[in-house]
């Protein structure tokens, strides 16, 4: 029988016992990792816990951090939440100036810094944020004032009760980064959080003996709820990565056996073994073919309920001589991947699942804690987001918050003990996404969504990425700019016709393929700025444009293109912490190279 958690502290105490021995975080030293157990993890939220006291922070007070994931931004999140405090987490790679806003509209009272470099930035802010009263630095050296480690040795000395809080306590601010404007902190209850992570141990097969390596951050929903919470809840381990860069090295030392993770990374999964077997010879790619066929099949037969021993014994023997050894490029022991964040292409769904990885796509957004809806073992659909998960309610809704039939578009809206509280110090943007639908709270996720005769629901885009061609047609782009990113030559692209007689785009080629591609036929420069400027390539992205949006309407397709020398990056302030599109900063940067296509 599972245990049913109340709050994020009931949830912590209660594995801190009942899985004292098992691994929790494992951490990279050097070329190996190293592992804590939760007994020790408890002792450390205690400790951490009477330090955060001794600062001052009380009930409702705010704790904040600036940090990648490590050991000491779990440990100060699960000791803020036993002091009836709230948690506020804030990225390494946001701009300075984001950091003192969410420090002043939290009003946090201790900043916690996970480096010397972020230290030395932020140890002035409390000249510019008025309730800010003290910050620390995870890497100060011993016995330092200001050191983490510091305050952790005081706290041992003074143990401190914990305060266990009630279901409609506020555990944390999640501001979501946001393409245009400022932050928005979502209010998040230890309900909030219990009610997702109560669900998504309802129906997915995660056990104590699991494992995960974890890259996504903790200071976004998904990698908070979803890693964080979820696997802690279960008493399993999660290996802490090094960095994206060393994701693939980090992966054999962890051998995960879950993998959450966002569709970025299973794109880049599914176009390099695409690019790697093009490269085989016929014989290879032939046997690679023909696993992809048999899985495709077996999975289909399993779908409709049936079984074929011939089918089987393929799948048994390609299986050990092809998917297998893609496997062990993870560590060897992954069985399921959970996908969030975005939406999930079809194509690359059923590819990784066709090599012997379990695929999960969910849905769903910060203010909703955040999973709505996912697809799980008994109820799997590619191409969809799957069902609510227990206990939550979606609907599709139409401009008047009518509730429209099953096969209709319009906007998702949920309804569950998920739904944030509200916005911080927003009452007004609160209101304008919390209404009242048949006597149930709901919420307004600003997506596109039809739900389908099977009770699956599948996203169509975002309402404020969609526009309106001088035609009076409108266009979401992002379906389509999903789509184009499978061709093995396209990184990233951005679709924008706005009150525009047609659609162009802008395309940020995959350096690495086109560099080869314009090797092989004579080019001596091939540096990003020589490719943007290649003609032959242009020609080669065009057909590339051209068969990878064949299945869209003739009015949604780019007629002209141009090739970019820059990726989108958080640096650049293009892409937000979570990788999407500041789809306003990209036209503003590339207005224009914009212009010149309708120009030319």
């Amino acid at each position: 029988m599972l245990t049913e958690f109340e709050s994020l502290v009931h949830m912590q105490r209660h594995v801190a016992e009942a899985h004292a021995s098992n691994r929790m975080f494992g951490t990279k030293v050097g070329d190996a990792y190293t592992w804590m157990t939760y007994a020790t993890f408890g002792e450390l939220v205690d400790h951490a816990r009477a330090a955060l006291s001794a600062l001052g922070v009380g009930k409702d007070d705010k704790v904040a951090i600036i940090s990648n994931n490590r050991v000491e931004w779990a440990v100060a999140a699960y000791a803020t939440y036993s002091l009836g405090a709230h948690f506020v987490p804030m990225y390494e790679a946001q701009l300075e100036k984001d950091w003192l806003y969410i420090l002043n509209d939290s009003s946090a009272k201790v900043l916690l810094a996970a480096t010397d470099e972020i230290y030395q930035r932020a140890k002035a802010f409390p000249d510019a944020a008025e309730a800010l009263d003290h910050v620390l630095s995870f890497e100060a050296p011993d016995g330092a004032a200001h050191g983490w480690q510091t305050h952790l040795a005081a706290g041992a000395k003074a143990p401190v009760d914990p305060y266990m809080p009630k279901t409609s306590d506020v555990a944390g601010l999640i501001y979501t980064s946001g393409t245009t404007g400022n932050p928005k902190g979502v209010v998040l209850s230890h309900g909030n959080f219990c009610s997702n992570v109560n669900a998504v141990n309802g129906v997915f097969p995660l056990q104590d003996d699991d494992c995960s390596c974890s890259f996504l951050p903790w200071a976004h929903s998904f990698g908070q709820t979803a890693e964080l919470h979820c696997m802690v809840s279960r008493g399993a381990a999660i290996g802490i990565a090094g960095s994206v860069a060393t994701l693939l090295e980090d992966f054999l030392l962890v051998r995960p056996t879950v993998l959450f993770s966002v569709p970025r990374v299973f794109n880049k999964i599914y176009d390099g073994l695409n690019k790697r077997m093009a490269a085989e010879s016929p014989i290879k790619r032939a046997l690679f073919q023909r696993t992809m066929a048999v899985a495709e099949q077996r999975r289909e037969l399993l779908h409709k309920g049936q079984q074929s021993w011939w089918v089987d014994k393929q799948y048994e023997v390609l299986d050990n001589l092809v998917s297998s050894k893609v496997r062990d490029r993870f560590g060897g022991r992954l069985k399921y991947a959970f996908s969030g964040g975005a939406a999930l292409q079809k194509e690359v769904g059923e590819f990784i699942d066709n090599v012997g990885i379990i695929v999960f796509e969910g849905y769903g957004l910060t203010e909703t804690s955040p999973i709505a809806a996912a697809n799980n073992p008994e109820a799997r659909k590619f191409g969809t987001i799957g069902v609510p998960i227990p206990g939550v309610e979606v609907f599709i809704c139409d401009e008047a918050q009518n509730v429209l039939p099953d096969g209709q578009d319009g906007e998702i809206v949920v309804v569950g003990p998920n739904v944030m509280q509200g916005y911080h110090n927003l009452p007004e943007q609160t209101a304008e996404v919390i209404f009242d639908l048949n006597g149930k709270r709901a919420f307004r996720t600003g997506d596109m969504g039809r739900i389908d005769e099977d009770g699956f629901i599948k996203i169509v885009g975002r309402f404020k990425e969609q526009y309106k061609l001088e035609n009076g047609k409108y266009v979401v782009p992002t379906p389509l700019e999903d789509q184009l990113r499978l061709s093995g030559f396209i990184n990233q692209c951005f679709l924008y016709g706005d009150n525009r007689p047609y659609n162009v785009i802008l395309v940020v080629p995959d350096f690495e393929a086109c560099a080869a591609w314009a090797k092989d036929h004579g080019a001596s420069d091939t540096s990003p700025e020589a490719l943007a400027k290649h003609p032959g390539l242009h020609d080669l992205i065009g057909r590339e444009l051209q068969t990878h949006s064949a299945e869209f309407k003739g009015y949604e397709k780019p007629k002209k293109w141009a090739l970019l020398s820059e990726e989108f990056t958080t640096d650049n302030d293009l892409l937000t912490p979570k990788m999407s599109v500041k789809r306003r900063k990209v036209v503003e940067r590339y207005l224009d190279d914009i212009n010149r296509l309708y120009e030319a």
